[in-house]
């Protein structure tokens, strides 16, 4: 098979090119992103384009699949600007698909894609998936859902994948995600076990989490069988407050929704935090989901524990972790926080 990956760069792209190049089925690897990366991988070959822009036919010629991972978490402050990469930039890449010929379509959507559901019992992928209207990424995964649905119609010869993860850690991926989220004033050295002095208990917020290399293993699968659907992706347990806490050796604060969404609102428009309000009020409201399908069907089971991701995650913002791709650059100390206030905090992708 000849595989083409849209957006192999960041931290599920790094994940699926690996996977990919173990896997005998798969001869050769096209790698597409905005900026090429000095990271090579075994069998795999480099295309820079912007799926905003590119022709993207010309890469997708002769290819078995594509995998469409691509999506742009900032600027939270130009909507217009996420709209036109995420959700215009998708409907190219679904187009470019059928126009090269392309017979396997995987599309990285999300559990941001779901309507808000419960907490206390999960749901599988029959779920209505209408996001959240009130945070851009919720909007947009759900468009491109509707979009999708519209191309399975028309495109019925094209296996169309969807994969709804929860939230995806590893450890070379915690700058990116410090960046993206948090922001230049989230200290290195608070981020280990006993340094946390409190984790706020927020009522609902409740958290589904898988390690990057689980979550490429399952796009492995999605591409190499011949599956069809969606597929809920998520490891055990389901994480909360006092399981965070736990684990960082700190204890919980009782924290009410309308206080954290204030504080989070109020560092949003301070430009002390990157992450828009609407992404705490996604994560207050998407659903618990059940993951029976993609054992079932594809015959996936994730290796490492949410447990396990979220250890990675914060033992990467101690250490200030990365690879040497654009988007998972490693934290360059003081220059490069500087660097990161003069972006607008959120307002430059």
């Amino acid at each position: 098979m000849r595989v083409v990956v849209v957006g192999a760069t960041g931290n599920v792209g790094t994940s699926v090119v690996r996977a990919l190049a173990t896997d005998d089925d798969v001869t050769s690897i096209v790698g597409v992103a905005r900026r090429l990366p000095g990271w090579r991988a075994d069998r795999t070959d480099w295309r820079q384009a912007d799926v905003a822009s590119a022709d993207l036919v010309r890469i997708f010629e002769g290819a078995d699949a594509v995998v469409h991972l691509a999506w742009l978490f900032q600027p939270t402050r130009d909507p217009a600007v996420t709209w036109r990469a995420n959700v215009l930039g998708s409907m190219r890449v679904f187009r470019a698909a059928a126009e090269a010929g392309v017979s396997a379509l995987i599309h990285a959507s999300s559990v941001g894609a779901y309507s808000p559901g419960p907490k206390d019992r999960p749901v599988d992928e029959s779920w209505p998936t209408h996001g959240w209207p009130g945070a851009a990424y919720g909007r947009e995964k759900a468009y491109v859902e509707r979009v999708l649905d519209v191309f399975e119609h028309d495109h019925p010869n094209i296996r169309v994948v969807r994969m709804r993860p929860g939230f995806i850690f590893q450890r070379v991926a915690a700058t990116e995600q410090r960046r993206l989220f948090g922001g230049p004033f989230v200290p290195r050295r608070l981020m280990r076990q006993g340094r946390i002095p409190f984790v706020p208990d927020i009522p609902g917020l409740r958290l589904q989490v898988l390690h990057a290399d689980d979550a490429a293993e399952a796009y492995r699968l999605a591409v190499t069988r011949p599956v069809r659907g969606a597929f809920n992706l998520a490891a055990e347990p389901v994480l909360d407050a006092q399981d965070l806490a736990e684990l960082l050796g700190a204890r919980t604060v009782p924290v009410p929704q309308g206080l954290a969404r204030a504080a989070v609102a109020a560092g949003w428009h301070l430009r002390l935090v990157s992450a828009a309000p609407g992404l705490l009020e996604l994560a207050l409201r998407i659903p618990v989901m059940r993951v029976d399908r993609a054992k079932e069907v594809l015959g996936w089971t994730p290796r490492r524990s949410s447990w396990e991701a979220v250890r990675e995650l914060f033992e990467g913002l101690h250490d200030g972790a990365g690879m040497d791709t654009a988007p998972l650059a490693p934290d360059g100390g003081p220059v490069d926080r500087i660097k990161e206030l003069a972006t607008g905090m959120g307002g430059r992708p």
